[in-house]
């Protein structure tokens, strides 16, 4: 990615449409992260609560640099807490009373364990939006199970749906389970956030699992088994849905997506393979019998890029309205004018390289738009800020201090 771009540096003293809001961050790795990476990009004071260890998501290193952590924790504040401390536990419902939300992801029970059952929460700070994040829901048969997202993935029906029919069912390469429960968290919070300020509640408790948002998102699967008494199978980069719809192979070994979901485009397409008897053929004139017989149309489709190098055959389709598109890698996108200029990535501050690329903020909003205020933060780089924030006196800082240096 070019290193040419404006750097974006950071401005502690930039405010966001969350200004104001406190989130008290207890959660480790993806799905908390993601969740309370909206909610700072965009103004909230995220505190992460991390033990002397340091979040785990500080060890997903490549070249050994952290930077998973260097995207999901910017904007925000770090407070390193020995929670098996009896003054760093006061410390923190102290903290808890100034907040507006709190976010945490242990195994149902264990924050009540710690003495600080949502009831409890709510009895420091009735106004505490307190959201709790599990693999799958705090009560159910799976309510113990640990909350990993390769195993909600699995048993979502997601990576059944996924991969070839010949072949294993496929995982995601990433925490995709996460990172949608992490963006249905954020909005969740964002509305109970705003059914406060409407009067309509004033504390409350959010139950997110991982399991339940990435079901939503596979959209009317229970419906149709329902209905058709049928299990998808799995159809590679196929569609049950729709045809023509697939990943095809050009002459030059580069790849396109295809798509052909309105019955216009996918005319337009048997013109454009040089066809045009398929748009009467009783076996693809309509889009249920096309899929019926998607290899073949498959087939046929594939058979024209086969033919063409990747940039002359999106050229072709494009000037005659199919929805066609490259298969690009990061390598690609690094290149693309339109992820330059729409800045999908931005080149920001970075402490150990200068300047690095990442995701900007999203989504955007013309009159509010979230901010750049901190780099991800170092360990405990916070500490004793917060703790003065909250009126804590050098005795109780040092005491804290002590109870992290005497963590095993």
């Amino acid at each position: 990615m070019s290193t040419n771009k404006p750097v974006i540096l950071f401005d502690a003293a930039a405010r966001g449409p969350l200004s104001g809001v406190r989130v008290v961050d207890l959660s480790r790795l993806v799905a908390g992260n993601m969740l309370t990476l909206q909610l700072a990009d965009f103004g909230a004071d995220v505190i992460k609560i991390e033990p002397p260890s340091g979040d785990s998501l500080r060890d997903w290193k490549d070249d050994g640099q952290s930077l998973h952590w260097k995207t999901y924790a910017r904007n925000k504040r770090s407070l390193v807490m020995n929670l098996r401390d009896a003054v760093t536990l006061d410390a923190l419902k102290t903290l808890i009373r100034t907040a507006d939300v709190l976010v945490e992801n242990f195994r149902p029970g264990t924050l009540e364990k710690m003495g600080l059952a949502p009831d409890t929460l709510l009895e420091l700070n009735p106004e505490l939006i307190v959201v709790r994040i599990s693999g799958f829901g705090q009560t159910g048969p799976y309510a113990h199970l640990p909350g990993f997202g390769t195993l909600v993935e699995a048993m979502s029906g997601f990576a059944a749906r996924t991969g070839f029919p010949d072949r294993e069912p496929v995982l995601p390469p990433l925490a995709l389970a996460d990172m949608i429960s992490g963006m249905f968290g954020a909005q969740a919070t964002t509305m109970a956030l705003l059914a406060r300020e409407k009067g309509m509640a004033h504390g409350q408790v959010i139950d997110l699992s991982l399991l339940e948002p990435i079901f939503a998102v596979l959209g009317p699967e229970a419906s149709i088994h329902r209905v058709t008494g049928k299990v998808k199978e799995r159809v590679g980069s196929g569609s049950n849905t729709v045809s023509p719809r697939n990943i095809y192979r050009c002459r030059d070994g580069r790849f396109v997506a295809l798509s052909g979901s309105m019955q216009a485009v996918t005319m337009r397409i048997f013109d454009i393979i040089g066809h045009p008897e398929m748009k009467t053929d009783p076996r693809f004139a309509t889009n249920g019998e096309r899929v019926r017989n998607r290899l073949l149309v498959d087939a046929a489709v594939g058979a024209w890029f086969a033919e063409r190098d990747r940039d002359e055959a999106l050229a072709v389709m494009r000037e005659a309205g199919a929805t066609v598109g490259p298969v690009f890698d990061i390598a690609d996108i690094a290149a693309d004018r339109h992820f330059e200029e729409r800045e999908i990535f931005v080149e920001v501050e970075d402490a150990d390289n200068g300047s690095l690329p990442m995701h900007n903020i999203v989504p955007r909003l013309s009159a509010t738009p979230g901010v750049w205020r901190r780099p991800a933060p170092s360990l405990g780089e916070h500490n004793v800020e917060i703790l003065s924030e909250i009126g804590l006196d050098a005795d109780a800082i040092a005491a804290i201090a002590a109870a992290i240096q005497a963590t095993p």
